[in-house]
């Protein structure tokens, strides 16, 4: 097969081009500056393996500087005391901005992370909208009236956490500092954000768009770095607040160790191996499989609720198989800029090995592969690897049990529904889960027994702003969007009034 040129149609609007060469900067008290060691780290085009930009290698000194700046806006009010009409038009203007850039935004995550032009596109739009859900909430923080015995008034106020500690994974970059910076903003918080330093640069191009709605300077700030270096700082650092984190659940656990020493509050959304159970009387065999496949292998798999295990009545698992085995291998994988990407490269070499290591590691314990499982041979540069699906998988597996964060689905069997559910909460996780089924009372009861966070039915994958979102067991701690997250950024003051 001879090989594809894969940068062919990669023409980086001008506009885009020019935030990339001057990508290469901290965002410290409105400051734009480079890391005090001057030490710098390349971010990469996974598709074409090429050098998108330098960025620079935040110090331990850096995160200070930025967090005393965040400290510094919460103590004076420049953020937390003005009005909150005043709170809620910056934040819906940040929320425009965003829409009206997004075909330039969605270049940036694009080249830096690989998926699909046409996915980042939605993703742009899901972040103007977390901005516009949040903006509302700037006046409808209220704090209870509470009976007391006579003598006594007692009110209670709610009140911004300070200043906090953001970390921000690889898979959505724009959107997962939309979904943190939006409700710390929205209640009266500062923040210091790290991006992930597989894909630092678009969370630069938001901190640009809230400086110019009017975000004062010290509110938000941005430190680029490696985890191990500019996030274990940032945890550690005793004047941050409160840490938000998305991410592994082994760094997630590492975090709150650290996080303990200060007793920062904490919130997490961490990893998945989410069970996507199909029964019998599900409907459209062809239809659910092509749904399930999708749920797998979107965003090549890097997704922390993706349907991962795929849990299948015995009656109908071989045209299961088949089926979501063909919609495998009509996934068309290429570079994000083609208009005919379904599914881009893995985010970087070392998790493209990491996921090959996973297949192999699945082959050697018995499962039998039926889809993918290798590179594509078209491309000779790109992380690109094959949808890939495994059947006759058990729970002793590690493809069963470990989030492998890639395009690997792998199949189980049950006979009853008490198997399906047993199955499906067999893991440490329980990020999210989904049950396809006509029984009404089948969707209930299963829904009610999954151990997740979240579970759908007869669809896969939604999310929406007033709908909080979080995990069970290994999968997290508290809850982003929707009303809960008022409870992740503002803290409860109890006041007693003496009236005789």
């Amino acid at each position: 097969m001879a090989a594809v040129d894969v940068t062919t149609g990669r023409d980086i609007p001008a506009d885009v081009q020019d935030f990339l060469d001057g990508a290469g900067v901290l965002v410290i008290d409105g400051e734009e500056r480079a890391a005090s060691g001057g030490a710098t780290f390349d971010t990469v085009d996974p598709a074409s393996e090429e050098v998108l930009a330098s960025i620079p290698q935040a110090t331990e000194d850096d995160v200070d500087a930025a967090v005393q700046a965040a400290k510094r806006a919460h103590l004076d009010g420049r953020w937390r005391t003005l009005p909150a009409a005043k709170k809620a038009r910056i934040l819906f203007k940040v929320g425009d901005a965003i829409q009206k850039q997004a075909e330039s935004i969605a270049w940036v995550d694009m080249l830096d992370h690989g998926k699909p032009h046409k996915h980042a596109m939605g993703e742009m739009i899901a972040a103007a909208n977390c901005f516009r859900y949040f903006a509302g909430w700037v006046d409808k923080v209220y704090g209870d009236t509470i009976p007391v015995r006579d003598g006594r008034f007692v009110y209670s106020t709610r009140e911004p956490v300070g200043v906090c500690g953001q970390i921000i994974p690889w898979n959505f970059p724009f959107l997962m500092a939309a979904w943190k910076i939006a409700p710390a903003l929205a209640f009266g918080n500062t923040v210091v954000l790290k991006p992930a330093e597989q894909t630092p640069l678009s969370a630069l191009w938001l901190i640009r768009i809230l400086k110019e709605c009017g975000v004062p300077d010290g509110v938000a700030n941005l430190v680029q770095g490696v985890g191990e270096v500019t996030g274990a700082a940032l945890v550690a650092h005793p004047d941050v607040d409160k840490i938000a984190f998305t991410g592994s659940t082994e760094v997630g656990k590492m975090i709150m160790r650290s996080a303990a020493d200060n007793l920062h509050k904490v919130t997490l959304e961490l990893g998945g191996k989410s069970p996507n159970l199909i029964f019998p009387d599900a409907g459209d065999i062809s239809r659910v499989a092509k749904k399930a496949a999708f749920a797998c292998f979107y965003n090549a798999g890097e997704v922390c609720t993706a349907g991962t295990r795929l849990v299948v009545d015995r009656s109908i698992h071989d045209e299961v198989v088949e089926q979501v085995a063909k919609a495998a291998d009509a996934t068309k994988v290429g570079p994000g800029w083609a208009d005919d990407t379904a599914m881009g490269p893995l985010v970087s070499d070392e998790q493209l090995q990491r996921v090959k290591g996973y297949i192999d590691i699945a082959s050697g314990e018995g499962a039998e592969l039926v889809a993918g499982g290798g590179q594509p041979e078209e491309y000779e540069k790109g992380f690109f690897l094959r949808p890939t699906v495994f059947d006759g998988v058990v729970t002793e597996m590690r493809i069963a049990q470990e989030e492998v964060f890639g395009p690997v689905l792998a199949i189980q069997s049950f006979d009853d529904e008490d198997e399906a559910i047993a199955l499906a909460n067999d893991v440490s996780f329980g990020l999210a889960a989904a049950v396809w089924t006509r029984d009404v009372g089948r969707a209930h009861r299963v829904a009610g027994a999954i151990k997740a966070g979240t579970v759908w039915v007869n669809t896969y994958g939604e999310l929406d702003n007033p709908v909080s979102f979080g995990g069970f067991k290994q999968s997290g701690i508290g809850r982003e969007l929707g009303p809960h997250a008022v409870e992740a950024y503002t803290q409860v003051k109890s006041v007693w009034v003496a009236t005789s």
